[in-house]
């Protein structure tokens, strides 16, 4: 690939911070190269013809990225794409991608993203993947754009919810992000001190496990305990019905299943203490890339252009033993994630 080669690159999945940094740093090694560059917009939407011309991808300079680095969210937009699960519309992007003279894509996003650069890598289309989600559930890596932030937000959420729990002698859920991944609340619960946490990895736990565990917590005399538990492990929970137990209460509960709030409800009773929950929600993945989640952008840019410069595509970018480095795509997404237990376990026994 020569230096007059043209690349793109795209922002896929769930938004995460530290993504428009990767986006600018990409931008700022390819200038350095000589390589124009291509914003795809809404990830892969942008290349399958989903929006006008003006919505699917724009001409990127130094001058458009520079004041991007910092900003939360994504300047190029994301969004999940369902018909890219598609032969034809597979096709059709590496279609689009030559007839505007691109040679290379860069993908920032997670795991369904790296399957789409993978299928366009089969169909010829060189792609760099670096890992962009919060929830750091890309086992190869030792971390992704997004999750040192996400896991600071949480710290001092977390931080100033005990505080006031300290105040009151009031337990307190907290529920973080991770849908199949319990990293952010794993971190954040050693960070904070947090004396329960519950994750997806975890099957078949028990409420009441987490109501005896209080209970124990409260007799020993900590009476402002924090459950850490991540968004994903209400599926993994051994059936409760939550409903049958609250029916003799006054509390109406709109909706089904277990949450947060009925979590916290259902351990008041069940403890007699006053517990209260919290959400966390999308501040985590809107909120400025701390130092760490930056730094790794850097590095990531610079590596992701100088692959496609020379023309190597089908790798992903990650870090390992606090160093950058790259691999085949195939083989990054055949490692399986490893639930590191004796941390969970460390966690709930003190």
């Amino acid at each position: 690939m020569s230096s007059k080669n043209r690349i793109a690159v795209l922002t896929s999945g769930g938004d995460s911070p530290g993504m428009n940094a990767a986006v600018m740093e990409v931008a700022r090694f390819a200038a350095k190269a000589g390589m124009p560059l291509i914003g795809i917009k809404r990830g892969y939407n942008g290349l399958i013809g989903k929006y006008s011309p003006q919505d699917s991808y724009t001409e990127m300079s130094i001058d458009t990225v520079l004041d991007i680095a910092d900003l939360p969210g994504t300047y190029l937009r994301t969004a999940r794409c369902e018909e890219f699960y598609q032969p034809e519309y597979q096709e059709k992007a590496v279609r689009f991608l030559r007839s505007i003279n691109v040679a290379g894509l860069v993908v920032i996003g997670g795991d369904g993203s790296y399957k789409g650069a993978q299928r366009l890598c089969e169909l010829g289309m060189p792609c760099i993947g670096i890992p962009g989600t919060i929830d750091n559930d890309l086992e190869y890596s030792e971390t992704s754009l997004g999750f040192d932030t996400a896991v600071n937000v949480c710290m001092d959420a977390v931080r100033a919810i005990r505080a006031t729990s300290r105040s009151h002698d009031r337990p307190a859920v907290v529920e973080v992000m991770g849908r199949n991944c319990g990293d952010i609340a794993m971190q954040t619960a050693m960070s904070t001190g947090s004396e329960v946490l519950i994750v997806p990895e975890v099957k078949n736990w028990k409420i009441e496990d987490v109501s005896k565990r209080l209970s124990e917590l409260h007799r020993r005399g900590n009476t402002r305990a924090t459950v850490i538990i991540a968004e994903g492990a209400y599926q993994t929970m051994k059936p409760f019905d939550v409903y049958d137990y609250l029916k003799d209460f006054t509390q109406v509960f709109p909706g089904e299943g277990i949450s947060a709030r009925r979590l916290a409800h259902v351990l008041k009773y069940k403890t007699g203490m006053e517990v209260r929950y919290n959400i966390i929600g999308y501040v985590q993945r809107g909120h400025e890339p701390t130092a760490q989640d930056a730094a790794f952008a850097f590095e990531s840019g610079s590596m992701a252009v100088e692959l496609l410069r020379n023309g190597i595509g089908n790798e992903v970018i990650g870090m390992r033993r606090g160093r950058i480095f790259h691999m085949p795509i195939d083989k990054a997404l055949k490692i399986r994630p490893r639930f590191k237990r004796h941390i969970y376990q460390l966690v709930n026994s003190l």
